[in-house]
């Protein structure tokens, strides 16, 4: 350990246990859970400071966007914290690069710690009424078919959250592969001609620079702003950002579901919804439409969930929480064209 980690709760621990904590803890991104603590980082260094769970109020997602709402693309896309409230009212937050890294971290930390609270007393207070006027929507009593239906997906759901990486890497494959799948030729086309022409003038300022020539250094700073820029927008194929890297990942991420719901579909006929649709939202979403009295089996649900899905787009307005949700696991059900 090069720089020991700063204390940012009441209570230390000692240099020998801090040490072992921090070189043992689950690395997720910037940050770390460990036995004794939980780490994040600081602007410059991952797991740069650390807090005991015993010190922490709560420990939340925050997602920055502007004033107008980013599009979720390239560099123009929205920046996901990990905020961390102390028992003394402190506040400390870490950027993510990819919100995922955030989803998966609160699921671990959840499993490890379900003590702790993991929203912001705002994002409670707003799924408290949420839920009261989803509870609204019940029947108040279900049929034999609908009670057997929503135990079979609740312990469905219970057994997925047993595996909060595999489906969130499920999710974000999805996602992924859905992004560049529809990124147009042309707009590939166009960033390939502005980098092209980037690396020529930095280039060109660099020669210019060596022959003493004047304004060089502009050519130089044009040249590597608008290399940033094109790089940044993650519209040019990289090794990892390309078709056939997404077509592996999702297939991966399917794969390793598949042997997962194959795993728990041990002492039951068979595992209510598909790999490809291994999501506990997903389930959670199907639970509300039997609850609702919209279907009597778990078949049914799913049946309902996809047209729902379906009808969902940019002109139709909302919950924030059924936002989060489609968001999350739409990609899933559009990769699949819904089959």
């Amino acid at each position: 350990m090069i720089l020991k980690p700063v204390c940012i709760g009441t209570s230390q621990l000692r240099d020998d246990i801090l040490k072992e904590d921090a070189r043992r803890c689950l690395r997720i991104g910037p940050c770390g859970l460990g036995e004794k603590a939980l780490y994040i980082g600081s602007l410059f260094l991952e797991r740069r400071c650390y807090i005991r769970y015993s010190d922490i109020s709560r420990c939340f997602k925050r997602v920055a966007m502007s004033k107008g709402g980013f599009t979720g693309k390239g560099m123009f896309g929205s920046i996901a914290y990990l905020v961390v409230l102390t028992r003394s009212g402190e506040e400390h937050q870490c950027s993510f690069k990819f919100e995922d890294e955030v989803d998966l971290f609160l699921a671990q930390l959840k499993t490890a710690h379900p003590d702790i609270r993991l929203h912001s007393e705002e994002a409670e207070r707003k799924l408290k009424e949420a839920e009261a006027k989803e509870r609204a929507r019940y029947l108040d009593k279900l049929s034999p078919e609908q009670d057997a239906a929503v135990r079979d997906l609740t312990a469905a759901e219970h057994a997925l959250r047993r595996h909060p990486v595999q489906y969130t890497q499920l999710a974000h494959a999805a996602r992924q592969k859905r992004i560049i799948d529809h990124i147009s030729p042309t707009y590939r086309l166009a960033a390939m001609v502005v980098f092209g022409l980037a690396a020529a003038a930095a280039l060109f300022g660099v020669y210019s620079i060596i022959q003493g020539m004047g304004g060089a250094v502009y050519f130089v700073l044009f040249g590597i702003a608008a290399i940033f820029a094109v790089v940044s927008s993650r519209i040019l194929p990289t090794g990892r950002n390309n078709r056939k890297a997404a077509q592996e990942d999702w297939e991966s991420a399917l794969q390793a579901m598949a042997k997962i719901v194959d795993e728990e579909s041990d002492g039951r006929q068979t595992f209510p919804v598909p790999a490809q649709y291994a999501h506990p939202v997903v389930l959670e979403r199907m639970i509300r439409v039997v609850r609702e009295g919209r279907a009597s089996s778990a078949a049914e649900a799913l049946a309902v969930e996809k047209e729902d899905l379906r009808k969902l787009n940019y002109t139709v307005e909302v919950s924030q929480k059924e936002h989060d949700e489609v968001v999350m696991v739409k990609p899933m059900f559009l990769v699949m064209n819904y089959e």
